[in-house]
């Protein structure tokens, strides 16, 4: 059988920090449902997610309103 490592041992995943810069009025419905999803609800609001595909990929949908940070 493999041997597999406790929940609370396992290593933790690198961070991105999302800063909204511009307003997500006069966009599409879709790139205003992302702000959303990613947690952003006003301009210079930050919010810190998991650097993953999926986070990676709603941020390319709104990469003309967010800047990215690499976090610790």
């Amino acid at each position: 059988m493999p041997v597999v490592a406790p929940k609370h041992r396992q290593l933790a995943m690198a961070t991105i920090r999302v800063t909204q810069i511009r307003s997500s009025i006069r966009t599409h419905k879709r790139q205003k449902q992302t702000m959303e999803a990613l947690g952003l609800r006003r301009i210079n609001h930050t919010v810190e997610h998991d650097d993953t595909p999926v986070i990676r990929g709603m941020i390319a949908k709104v990469q003309h309103l967010v800047t990215v940070e690499e976090g610790k």
